[in-house]
């Protein structure tokens, strides 16, 4: 079955853009999913058994914009209700000026967290939708200076035994993915074994990374940094919770040198950002599009990291990332996470794949992210 989601040609062989007038949003709506995992769970600090994808559909001049999150249903509630009523009638070729009418919208519930996830995904909808109507790839649009970005493969659970990881991270290698990360810190007792499991698996060419979703105390965390270089790890990230930046600062200044602290996947708005940078807590700093206000708070927390000289790593939802990783200049690389990359396929065609030495491309040879949404192949876990 062929899908579109184009029923006019671009505004750009359309009109003149010098003195147009306004494109105003038509519609916004929302779609929600759970979607189980194809097995059990776990990270450091917590369990799961489904990712629930939140969709936003934003539509002008015959044209739609795509954009998502991963988080709780409530998100579409917020898209259906505030954001909708703040997006319609604004001109769909100004995504900030909707972006700057969400936050306002979104004053008395509160915007970190369920809000902040909502405002992604409809920013980024409406910065696909720009694309369409410009008849535009998205990468374009937002500034793109790279033609690829780097991945990791992000998986190795908790709740994986020794074989399971060594499955996983040999898959990514053999895939030409040169850098995997897996979860620790559920059962201190059982790392040592998963750690030499992965090393055994992955080669000594291959770099190893590992997530502890803030489960160890400070001096605990310390003790392990030491013990993780030994087995040749170059990436901890949340040693300690993310919001103990005093605790992430002396993991970086005491830990071994070769070890780079990591953390801001929780962060929803600039001034946790800021905060974290100004403590000089991370060696890279983490963001996710889909949290931390789409890409127009993406590319925010890009330029915080650019004045400092510190890189920014994508943090999971690897199909819109990789478009707006694209535009950042300090750029370390984006999460392949288990989870989204087996949930965005369902979702839509026209997804990215890595090429050899772990590249996203995207794509620049169709409009706006390049992903066609088909519903029906997930219609079996809607929620909404």
């Amino acid at each position: 079955m062929q899908h579109t989601q184009h029923t006019q040609p671009p505004l750009h062989s359309r009109n003149n853009q010098s003195d147009r007038a306004e494109t105003p949003v038509a519609e916004v709506r929302a779609r929600a999913w759970r979607i189980p995992t194809d097995r059990p769970e776990s990270d450091g600090t917590l369990a799961w058994d489904g990712t629930t994808v939140v969709l936003a559909e934003v539509r002008a001049a015959g044209h739609t914009g795509i954009g998502w999150t991963y988080g709780h249903q409530a998100a579409a509630d917020i898209i259906g209700t505030e954001l909708a009523s703040a997006v319609t009638g604004t001109d769909a070729l100004q995504p900030g000026r909707a972006w700057a009418a969400m936050l306002k919208a979104c004053r008395n519930i509160g915007v970190p967290g369920v809000a902040a996830m909502a405002v992604s995904a409809v920013d980024v909808a409406l910065w696909d939708l720009k694309a369409r109507l410009l008849g535009l790839p998205l990468v374009t649009v937002v500034g793109g200076l790279r033609d690829t970005v780097p991945v990791y493969g992000s998986g190795g659970f908790t709740s994986y035994g020794e074989r399971e990881v060594a499955d996983q991270l040999t898959d990514w290698v053999t895939r030409g993915i040169p850098r995997v990360k897996i979860k620790i810190g559920r059962e201190p007792a059982a790392d040592p074994g998963r750690l030499r499991a992965a090393r055994t698996a992955i080669g000594d060419g291959t770099e190893l990374y590992v997530d502890a979703n803030g489960a160890y105390r400070r001096k605990q965390a310390l003790a392990w940094a030491e013990d993780l270089r030994e087995h040749g790890v170059t990436w901890l990230e949340e040693p300690v919770s993310s919001d103990d930046l005093e605790g992430l600062r002396l993991l970086r200044d005491r830990g071994p040198a070769g070890l780079d602290i990591a953390a801001g996947e929780y962060g929803f708005d600039l001034p946790y950002f800021h905060r974290m940078l100004s403590a000089g807590a991370v060696d890279c700093l983490q963001a996710d599009v889909t949290r931390c206000g789409g890409i127009s708070g993406f590319l925010r927390v890009a330029a915080l990291c650019d004045a400092r000289g510190i890189d920014l790593s994508a943090h999971c939802a690897p199909q819109i990332s990789a478009h707006a990783c694209a535009a950042v200049w300090h750029l370390r690389h984006v999460e392949y996470f288990h989870d989204h990359v087996r949930v965005e396929p369902m979702l839509f065609d026209g997804v990215l794949a890595p090429e050899p030495g772990g590249l996203l491309r995207p794509d620049r040879t169709r409009p706006g992210h390049g992903l066609t949404l088909v519903p029906e192949r997930v219609e079996r876990y809607r929620l909404r």
